[in-house]
């Protein structure tokens, strides 16, 4: 039975196959099959030749997958909110359920409305193209789908040619097949360019309306979807009337679709285009020194562009958080900018700030000098022409004004004449408007100057100001500039003192005070500041407190210059030579460097490492900066676990011995109440602080502040000179602090410092540095008697008694104004002039 059935089956094929040639023999006579035979094998070879000519090296579409788009880095303040970007392309990445279905509907209407129903090619749009094409003698149209797009714009280039479109469409098919729809609608909203340098719709939706994507009305979403066609052209003023047709046809479609309802539609095309020229506000940009020194830190870890790594600063999507304080940044600009101004006061125009050719395309190379300037509503002009009555000024938004001759004046401090006369066409000045379309110049000052402001328990640098304005000079003065510090090192010539036998209350001879150099160069004769004499023999607090050269130079020699400038390097200001001028501040440093190590000395003598960056975490959410980062576990938990308070353990190595430090911090703050800086003093807060003048003067310094915050400034020329014999740190210097600390501490809690464990505090003698017995400090700075710190066992020996000094107004017996860090006092550190406790 099986051999038959079997025999059976065979039969019926051949006769079947039999059949089916004799078929096609007669069929092939006719010519029309013929016809149809050869285009069909045609089709197939084209195919085949189409495949093996463009399908060959097609990049790969797995990497979709994975894609990670150029994404800018965001930078964080200190409470965690977007203050800055670094980017040269807008671009947010959002996932596809974070799009509005109505606003996917915009553009599906406007680039692909069959989306969801083709395989990627859409054929029908194809032959239309073709047709018109062929009708056409300018630039192809295509029919490409949203997912062709994405094959472009991730894939391929923009080449404009068949051969492209051919590759586009292969690709095409395999995205359809390796993605889901969600995921290539995802891919098309963040990488679509939209224009204004924003690529994806939330870039795009920042960049024209200031909103975010879930804030879009319809006529704005319409308005996004029609982009992707001309961006460059709907997106200007004056193609306004284009984009609203185009826009409106977009609404018209999602109508006809039954997206919206008519009455939607005919709302959204009364409405008008509404777009903003600011752009996105929602990151506001703080800009400044501060953030261009958290760019050139990031760029130095891990660079700049996509090939320097997957984290570079302008592809790596890195956010950053920052210690960055905006009240104490503006605090620190103004402070600083009101400094050199009042110091430039009176002194003339300084001349342009720059030149440029005033022709046609003036527009063009103002906005590309990258001049400009943010303080007091200036702004940056350049001179287009000048008659005798007044001057024609340019900006660069393209707008212009006129600078009349009266409001130009000012001497012009290089020559003998006006500085209306002396401008001429080119030159970029700074203006201020005065009334609608007219404008008075103002000057930038020649004199320049930085600030830091940092935090003594962490190191962590809230505020930075490195010249006047980034824009006009990107020098950070405050990291880059090494200048000498002048008397704002002695504190540290007289902390070595300290670990080397001497106290607060160590008399030291101010007089006359030289060197012998060799035969050659003779004797070296030190003085003090302006050339004043000696006063005699007095403490080491009289000497630091009135900055007094003669007594800092007899110390440094009889101490030693080698254990100083050890001191010096230790503390991280510098690498100096053992000079004795050394130790009046002939060496050199930055601001940031000296503003450490005072902060290193309010901080007992810790090791801080000052840093404007906190941390750096991937696009992913991963810390990748510092490399030992480790999170804090169960620091947000909801609910206490009933186990003890986490304490954090005193960080950094240490530097300085904590009573010594504490007692350099103790003597600074008599430099407030009765020495150089004496004009802070009625801030009424604990301040310690130290001026500095250097040789001319050339330089003249401040550094100082509370138990919270440490500051410090110099101001001074770029290429040094004479500032004049009147420029001091107190008189120029220290009130550019003041305004700092009214406008950015004033209202703070004031904390007092605090003493290390160790520390007696001892009445004495401000004047002769002996024990007081029976009176009491009282609250007037000058008093005789002062509360001075000692270490043990290192207290005056020799006594005074209440009657042998100047009669004060007593003060009620009451606890020295010392607080531990501890939190409170022991017993066997504290103990009075008789060895009972305080």
């Amino acid at each position: 039975m099986v051999a038959d059935a079997s025999s059976h089956f065979r039969y019926r094929l051949r006769r079947d196959s039999n059949a089916a040639m004799a078929w096609l023999r007669d069929m092939w006579t006719r010519r029309w099959f013929r016809l149809l035979g050869w285009l069909a094998l045609a089709g197939l070879l084209a195919f085949i030749l189409i495949w093996i000519i463009f399908a060959r090296n097609l990049p790969s579409v797995d990497q979709l997958r994975d894609y990670e788009p150029p994404l800018p880095t965001m930078v964080r303040d200190g409470e965690g909110k977007p203050v800055h970007s670094y980017a040269r392309e807008r671009r947010v990445q959002l996932e596809y359920s974070e799009y509005p279905q109505l606003l996917v509907r915009a553009f599906l209407a406007a680039e692909d409305r069959t989306f969801f129903e083709h395989g990627g090619i859409d054929y029908p749009g194809i032959a239309t193209a073709i047709i018109t094409n062929l009708k056409n003698d300018g630039r192809p149209i295509g029919a490409s789908t949203i997912t062709q797009q994405v094959a472009k714009n991730l894939l391929l280039t923009n080449e404009v040619s068949y051969t492209r479109k051919i590759r586009e469409a292969i690709l095409a098919t395999r995205i359809e097949a390796a993605l889901t729809k969600e995921q290539i609608l995802e891919l098309y909203l963040n990488e679509i360019p939209l224009g204004r340098r924003s690529f994806g719709v939330q870039a795009a939706s920042r960049a024209y309306f200031d909103k975010d994507v879930d804030q879009l009305a319809l006529h704005e979403m319409a308005f996004l979807a029609i982009l992707p066609k001309a961006p460059e052209t709907y997106g200007r003023a004056r193609n306004a009337a284009r984009a609203l047709a185009r826009r409106n046809f977009v609404l018209g479609e999602m109508a006809r679709n039954g997206w919206i309802t008519p009455v939607q539609r005919d709302a959204a095309e009364a409405m008008p285009l509404g777009l903003t020229e600011t752009g996105n506000r929602a990151v506001a940009q703080v800009g400044g020194y501060y953030m261009e020194e958290v760019r050139r830190q990031l760029i130095d870890q891990f660079g700049e562009t996509a090939e320097d790594g997957p984290h570079s600063v302008y592809a790596g999507g890195l956010w950053v958080r920052t210690a960055y304080d905006d009240k104490m940044q503006q605090a620190t600009a103004k402070a600083l900018r009101a400094g050199l101004i009042r110091y430039d006061a009176g002194k003339g125009w300084s001349g342009p700030i720059a030149t440029i050719e005033a022709d046609a395309q003036w527009q063009s190379r103002l906005a590309s000098s990258f001049v400009g300037i943010s303080y007091d509503n200036w702004r940056i002009a350049a001179v287009l022409s000048k008659t005798g009555s007044e001057a024609r000024l340019g900006f660069s938004d393209g707008t212009t004004g006129r600078l009349p001759a009266s409001a130009a004046q000012m001497a012009y401090r290089k020559r003998g004449t006006s500085a209306f006369v002396a401008m001429k066409p080119g030159d970029l000045i700074a203006v201020k408007a005065t009334s609608p379309g007219v404008y008075a110049l103002r000057n930038i000052p020649e004199v320049s100057g930085g600030m830091v402001v940092e935090s003594p328990h962490s190191g962590r640098i809230y505020a930075m100001q490195g010249g006047f304005d980034v824009r006009l000079s990107p020098f950070n003065r405050a990291t880059q500039a090494e200048r000498q510090p002048g008397s704002t090192i002695k504190p540290f010539v007289y902390a070595t003192a300290l670990d080397n036998g001497m106290t607060p209350a160590t008399m030291i001879v101010d007089g006359p005070f030289c060197v012998y150099q060799g035969a050659n160069l003779g004797n070296k004769c030190f003085r003090n500041y302006g050339g004043a004499g000696g006063a005699g023999q007095h403490t080491m607090r009289w000497g630091l407190e009135q900055s007094r050269n003669l007594m800092t130079v007899r110390t440094a020699s009889q101490v030693g210059m080698e254990p100083i400038v050890e001191t010096i390097k230790t503390m991280g200001i510098g690498t100096h030579e053992p000079y004795l001028s050394t130790a009046l501040g002939a060496g050199t440093t930055t601001v940031e460097k000296l503003v450490n190590a005072y902060a290193m000395l309010a901080n007992h003598g810790r090791a801080l490492k000052p840093r404007v960056i906190d941390y750096v975490q991937d696009r992913r959410g991963k810390v990748i900066f510092p490399r030992d980062w480790r999170p804090c576990e169960g620091c947000n938990q909801k609910d206490w676990d009933g186990r003890p308070m986490p304490r954090f353990a005193p960080s950094g190595k240490q530097l300085m011995d904590p009573m010594t430090a504490y007692q350099v911090v103790h003597m600074l703050e008599g430099v407030i109440q009765r020495g150089t800086a004496q004009r802070l003093r009625d801030l009424g807060v604990p301040l310690f602080g130290k001026t500095g003048t250097t040789t001319g003067p050339k330089d003249v310094w401040f550094m100082g502040g509370t138990a919270d915050v440490v500051a410090g400034l110099y101001l001074g020329f770029d290429q040094p000179r004479n500032m004049g014999g009147y420029a001091q740190g107190g008189s120029l210097a220290a009130p550019v602090f003041k305004d700092f600390f009214l406008e950015a501490l004033a209202d703070r809690q004031p904390v007092p410092f605090t003493a290390p464990k160790g520390i007696r505090m001892v009445r004495i003698d401000r004047q002769s540095g002996r024990r007081v017995y029976g009176s009491w400090p009282g609250s007037d700075p000058k008093a005789a008697i002062i509360w001075e710190a000692f270490k043990p066992e290192s207290e005056p020996r020799r006594t005074i008694r209440e009657e042998e000094i100047k009669p004060s107004k007593p003060a009620p017996r009451q606890d020295a104004p010392v607080e531990q860090s501890s939190g409170r006092r022991s017993d066997s550190d504290f103990l009075d002039d008789r060895g009972g406790i305080i």
